[in-house]
């Protein structure tokens, strides 16, 4: 009886077995097996040529969405246009320049090689450029000078410059022009900024009208302050303009170039007799305008109002003086830029093919690269080139800008109270002295000492202690700040300034026989 019924038991449990084996392996499934493994053969079979060109296939062995950005660097370093139609520029130039630029760049074949549609310009101060490099929302600064620049360099906002392209741009441009650099080299041997242009600040002259007047062309500054061409007054020919500096930045620039070249005192000496041998304009135009129609025979401007002289007069020339400055106007790629490749391109550009926009009569600025003359436009003006090569060969004075802002206010308002507003009494002084040293009355040793005495700084009545005191480079930088925010003191130092100065004249043309 237990052996049957064991038997029937071990039956019933491979019975059970049977049937759980039959469950879990139908008949009928064969035809979904076929097409996973139809599926799988294919995925399968692209490791093998994979290694034998790994850069394609990478994203076909998994056939997934995940490594595509591993290829995305080569798409990217090859296309970069594809998210760049558009360039945003920040800049300091005016609007000719950005027009002509824009229209001559958007038909380059380097703006259809990188997809470029558009270059936005955004012609702001310099204070509102920081916050949109940090935002990324500009690619290219343009303009605005080297201290601009490499105050930019200093707070890591600009990136090198690394492309093929735009290296073999930059190994055209000069390391330096009249001994001042016309790129940014940092520590790491790379471009930080390249010159597209270079600016300096002169003399324009009027050679006819100096002939008459009978007097040499000048080399320096201290040739328009000096007792030979005050001779030309005898004939009644004011020869020298400067324009009154609170309304001229060019000008007081060029003020401030020969404080420093000359140093405080005997600055003053040349800025003031330089006044004393002409006449002073409202603005730096007119001082242009006045050359170039005859009225003066040399005046002070920045280089592209001479170059502008020379085209409606030929008798007029620009002149740099070697103790004056000279730089490169940078151009730069930006931090945070979503367009890098697009905007190293573009400064490639403006540094050699867009170098002919310079030569626009309305622009006339100096290009930087001296390919540009060899132009169709760079070869009918042999006027800018004449200038170029002298540039190659000037070595120049290292200006300080940190200097001039920190006496900039004092140097603007002292030009007005003691030149401007007293003008008449310092030209009949000077005309007195000329005279004197002319006739024989004077010999030349006391002439010069005069001469200094009407020039140099005055002593003046201090405001705040009622004593008196020199205006000496120091006190101008003590008090510089206080005269530009607080017009109350201003308007009374400016006061004894202007009475300090009339006393001065007055007492210097007591002492002409």
């Amino acid at each position: 009886m237990r052996t049957g019924l064991l038997v029937t038991l071990v039956a019933i449990v491979i019975v059970a077995i049977l049937a759980v084996y039959l469950a879990t392996q139908p008949p009928t499934q064969p035809q979904p097996t076929s097409p996973t493994t139809t599926t799988t053969s294919p995925t399968t079979s692209p490791p093998a040529p994979s290694p034998t060109s790994p850069p394609t296939p990478s994203p076909s062995p998994s056939q997934s969405p995940t490594p595509s950005p591993s290829p995305s660097p080569t798409p990217t370093t090859t296309q970069p246009a594809q998210t760049c139609d558009k360039l945003v520029v920040l800049t300091r130039h005016p609007t000719d320049i950005l027009d002509a630029t824009r229209d001559l760049f958007l038909k380059s074949d380097v703006a259809k090689k990188y997809g470029v549609k558009d270059v936005v310009f955004r012609p702001l101060a310099a204070a509102q450029w920081r916050p949109l490099i940090e935002r990324g929302e500009a690619d290219a600064a343009w303009g605005g000078g080297p201290t601009l620049f490499d105050s930019l360099y200093k707070d890591g906002l600009l990136l090198p410059l690394e492309g093929d392209e735009v290296n073999a741009a930059i190994a055209q441009i000069p390391k330096t022009v009249a001994g001042m650099p016309m790129m940014r080299v940092g520590p790491d041997g790379k471009v930080y900024w390249v010159a597209w242009a270079i600016s300096s600040f002169g003399i324009t002259i009027n050679t006819k009208v100096l002939r008459t007047a009978g007097v040499p062309e000048p080399k320096t500054w201290r040739d328009l302050a000096s007792l030979e061409y005050g001779k030309a007054l005898l004939k009644g020919m004011p020869v020298t303009g400067l324009a009154q500096l609170t309304r001229s930045t060019s000008n007081t620039r060029i003020a401030e170039i020969i404080l420093q070249a000359y140093g405080w005192d005997q600055g003053w000496v040349v800025i003031t007799l330089t006044a004393a041998n002409g006449k002073v304009y409202g603005g730096s135009e007119p001082v242009r305008d006045a050359v170039i129609a005859g009225d003066i025979g040399a005046g002070w401007t920045i280089d592209f109002y001479g170059y502008t002289a020379q085209l409606q007069n030929p008798d007029t020339k620009y002149v740099i003086p070697p103790d004056t400055s000279v730089n490169g106007d940078p151009i730069a790629v930006v931090k945070n830029t979503k367009c890098r490749a697009a905007a190293e391109a573009f400064v490639a550009w403006v540094i050699t093919e867009g170098q002919v926009v310079v030569f626009d009569p309305k622009i006339n600025r100096m290009p930087v690269n001296p390919n540009a003359f060899n132009t169709p436009q760079g070869r009918q003006r042999p006027d800018l080139k004449s200038v170029y090569d002298q540039l190659l060969q000037l070595k120049t004075i290292e200006f300080n800008d940190t200097l001039a802002l920190a006496v900039e206010y004092v140097v603007m308002n002292y030009f007005d109270a003691a030149i401007t507003d007293n003008i008449d009494i310092l030209q009949q002084a000077w005309l007195k002295l000329v005279k004197a040293l002319n006739d024989g009355r004077i010999d030349r040793a006391k002439a010069e000492e005069l001469a200094r005495r009407l020039g140099e700084p005055v002593t003046f009545v201090d405001p705040d202690t009622g004593q008196p005191v020199k205006l000496s480079l120091e006190y101008a930088m003590k008090i510089n700040d206080r005269i530009g925010r607080d017009a109350a003191y201003r308007d009374k130092v400016y006061a004894a300034w202007r009475d300090a100065a009339r006393k001065k004249y007055q007492e210097v043309a007591s002492q002409i026989p």
